[in-house]
């Protein structure tokens, strides 16, 4: 029995004070009137104040809760009634999965599934012309398409799914039940499948904002292996646009992948980041640092199951939405590096006792090559 409830011009974001969804809800607030109810658990990654220049912006309603909470979900949806939700909550990075698989499941798998079910029962309660203006976009990542060799053509939405760590696998896990929901039961459901991503407010684990930070302060650049595993790298808020085109124009139960199609090897993206913060040290004493940033590179021994190259095919989005990315990799990475250099106050509260035990945990017991 339907009742006559009616959307409401609102968004709810969950995830969004990890670095996609924060550079996402930064994002929409600049582009849009309609407010964004904001759901995040929190977690060491999830960070408020990357949300700091909007904590008093009325658009912007901060919830602290958890997707796998069904009741939190429930009220959230029967309260706001937002006319979409985005998904980004999820826990993202591949050497944790390898260390602590359990909150990987938890979160990507079960919490997705429950999330699924409240925002089921909340569509199925919309009268049928709500139904129909209804959107749930799940973000996704290109990890969960596997591995590929140097010649392969890059991944496309009809490439097989074939995870190679308990992060990827739970990515897919979850994809799979966002994609039964659309086919079993109507629900207007999006996915994105994106490559890496760079940019304001990444969590220091991750390769670029890591070899940033350590080079400023000094120490060793670990690089896993020979540094030639490939990635294609994407400025984060090209992402959001794409996200932002999709939601709009994306056609139900469709998974569209995004990709910057700037395909690099690991040694090179340190490489670029050493030679621009050499010129940049240059530029603000006036003199060139005695040596180069260069220096402090440190070949270390290679993660488990480290895929060697990702790479999208972005050619859908492009042709069905007309979206592509408007940064270059030289004009985000100089962005991405000088954003973390005006932002060490940020970097310190975000990296507090536990952060430097995980990194101690992660790269200490790995021997240098």
């Amino acid at each position: 029995m339907h009742n006559n409830k009616l959307l409401s011009s609102s968004i709810l974001v969950t995830g969004g004070a990890g670095f996609i969804g924060s550079n996402f809800v930064l994002d929409w607030l600049k582009q849009s009137d309609e407010p964004v109810i904001n759901l995040d658990k929190l977690t060491y990654a999830g960070n408020l104040s990357s949300l700091e220049s909007i904590k008093n912006n009325p658009g912007h309603i901060f919830v602290h809760g958890d997707i796998a909470d069904r009741g939190s979900i429930r009220d959230l949806l029967e309260n706001h009634q937002p006319r979409a939700i985005i998904n980004f909550a999820a826990e993202s990075h591949v050497d944790r999965s390898i260390h602590g698989p359990d909150d990987f499941i938890q979160t990507n798998v079960v919490g997705t599934f429950h999330l699924l079910e409240e925002v089921r029962a909340f569509w199925q309660g919309l009268p049928e012309s709500e139904q129909s203006k209804f959107r749930l976009l799940h973000v996704s990542t290109d990890e969960v398409y596997g591995s590929l060799e140097p010649d392969d053509p890059p991944f496309s939405e009809f490439s097989p799914y074939s995870p190679n760590s308990p992060y990827s696998a739970s990515k897919a896990s979850s994809d799979h039940l966002v994609r039964a929901y659309h086919h079993t039961y109507g629900l207007p459901t999006l996915i994105t499948n994106c490559s890496n991503n760079y940019g304001p407010y990444q969590f220091p684990e991750k390769l670029i904002p890591l070899m940033i930070l350590n080079a400023v302060n000094n120490k060793p650049l670990p690089v896993y292996g020979d540094g030639k595993n490939v990635r294609d790298w994407l400025y984060v808020t090209d992402h959001c646009a794409a996200i932002r085109t999709v939601l709009a124009h994306g056609r139900p139960g469709e998974v569209y992948n995004i990709g910057g199609n700037y395909e690099k090897t690991n040694i090179e993206i340190v490489q670029t980041i050493c030679s621009v913060l050499d010129e940049l040290q240059a530029d603000q004493d006036g003199h060139a640092r005695k040596s180069s940033y260069l220096d402090l590179v440190t070949f270390v021994t290679d993660r488990p199951g480290h895929d060697r190259r990702y790479a999208i095919d972005a050619g859908k989005i492009k042709r069905e939405t007309g979206w592509i990315p408007k940064e270059s990799f030289e004009t985000g990475i100089r962005k991405t590096i000088s954003w973390y250099l005006d932002n060490l106050e940020w970097v310190k509260n975000s990296t507090d006792g536990s952060y430097q035990n995980w990194i101690t945990k992660n790269y200490g017991s790995r021997r240098k090559k």
